[in-house]
């Protein structure tokens, strides 16, 4: 099925129309935060599950029981998407949890008014499109990535969900009121997990102790991570998710682009990267 079939635009980007109806899009563009609100903000593939799992750990002071009891999509749900708008998000207690893969210009009138604590994790791209041109491999809600050449364009273009890679990044790295945001990068993760989970807590202003953040960093290891039902998408019918395909949780590293492009698509990536990001004065961990 094509774009036209599948997706929905709202401000410009692509949405998968099944996830994003306009009630759920219109509950989106109402909703009311708090200060107090955590939201996790990543474009697709980034490693939003991940960062699912390691903050309810973290504002629970480590108890498995919040990672176990909900699935993912329920205990830090997708403003943007269907579900949202039946989970009365509005009863939930502080401080809630929430995610989005929206570009800061995309947010809701009033995140500009309360300005909630916001982490924007980022990946490299490389990493994101291999990821992506699995992930749209498996699913029935997405289009079928086709050539990886074909699929390369697009991703480079924009043209697939949430726009382009390039415009998201920048947008949040360009957004006022820094203070409040906190970036973080998936090759940081990996490098020294135990670190990041300190640091995520303190910008949350959770103190832990060395014990039970070395335990929340344990349990979210990938290989430990993968085998939760709750976050690892194995209760998703597979007329939506067929994971006989490819696995959602697939291997957590960095540099599988490596792996995927070759030389040739490695060396136009670079130079649309380069391009794009020119202006860009941030430090990533994978230049």
């Amino acid at each position: 099925m094509t774009e036209a079939e599948l997706y929905t635009v709202y401000k410009g980007v692509y949405v998968p129309a099944c996830l994003h109806p306009p009630q759920s899009l219109k509950y989106y563009e109402e909703f009311s935060f708090r200060r107090d609100d955590i939201i996790i903000v990543t474009y697709p593939k980034s490693g939003t599950t991940w960062m699912q799992e390691i903050v309810p750990l973290i504002m629970s002071g480590g108890d498995p029981a919040c990672v176990e009891m909900l699935p993912n999509w329920d205990r830090v749900p997708w403003l943007e998407e269907h579900r949202a708008c039946v989970l009365n998000l509005e009863q939930r207690p502080s401080p809630r949890m929430f995610s989005t893969h929206f570009h800061h210009t995309m947010m809701p009138p009033s995140f500009f008014e309360t300005k909630p604590k916001v982490i924007y994790l980022m990946r490299n791209p490389k990493d994101v499109f291999t990821s992506s041109f699995h992930y749209y491999g498996m699913t029935s809600f997405l289009v079928n990535p086709g050539p990886q050449s074909e699929f390369l364009h697009k991703f480079l273009d924009g043209k697939v969900m949430f726009g382009s890679w390039f415009d998201h990044v920048k947008s949040w790295l360009n957004a006022e009121d820094k203070d409040r945001i906190m970036y973080i990068s998936y090759e940081e993760m990996i490098m020294d997990l135990k670190d990041s989970v300190a640091r995520i807590a303190q910008f949350l202003k959770k103190p832990l102790d060395t014990e039970v953040m070395e335990k929340i960093a344990d349990r979210c290891l990938f290989k430990n991570m993968k085998q939760n039902k709750m976050s690892n998408y194995s209760t998703v019918p597979r007329e939506f998710m067929d994971q006989t395909k490819s696995e959602f949780l697939r291997k957590g590293i960095a540099g599988d682009w490596k792996n995927q492009l070759t030389v040739a698509e490695a060396e136009y990536f670079d130079a649309v990267y380069k391009d794009k990001m020119k202006d860009v004065k941030y430090k990533f961990v994978w230049d």
